[in-house]
């Protein structure tokens, strides 16, 4: 019993640490951020997701991952927002580690997703 205790609280220990490896951001800063046109916004839930609705100004990580830098601006300290799916979504990390191991230094997560946007009642933007 003692070493499923143990295997279980290290268990929660990583997943802590995973879930808080990149700062979050509310869907109202982002929102201003987009509006701003301030900060690269990825959108990493897939094409069909994309091009059905997604944050305005938004990248689709689908389209830029194979030539991500071309996508990035030069400044490593420029603000990257990445979300997912939900709050519940991990899709996320795959954008936000790479564009970390590019050398950027101030990597954001938007937690509660396309969906949480939607719910607060932000506009989407479809694919061009």
């Amino acid at each position: 019993m003692k070493k499923i205790f143990i295997i279980l609280t290290a268990a929660v220990v990583a997943v802590s640490a995973y879930a808080s490896e990149f700062a979050d951001i509310s869907v109202s800063e982002v929102s201003k951020l987009a509006e701003a046109k301030s900060a690269v916004i990825i959108d990493v839930n897939g094409a069909k997701s994309y091009a059905a609705g997604h944050v305005p100004g938004a990248l689709s990580f689908a389209a830029i991952k194979n030539n991500l830098a071309a996508s990035l601006p030069a400044d490593k300290g420029a603000l990257i927002v990445a979300y997912c799916g939900n709050s519940k979504c991990g899709a996320y990390l795959q954008a936000a580690k790479a564009v970390q191991k590019l050398g950027y230094t101030n990597v954001k997560h938007m937690a509660a997703g396309i969906s949480g946007w939607k719910e607060a009642g932000m506009k989407t933007e479809p694919a061009k």
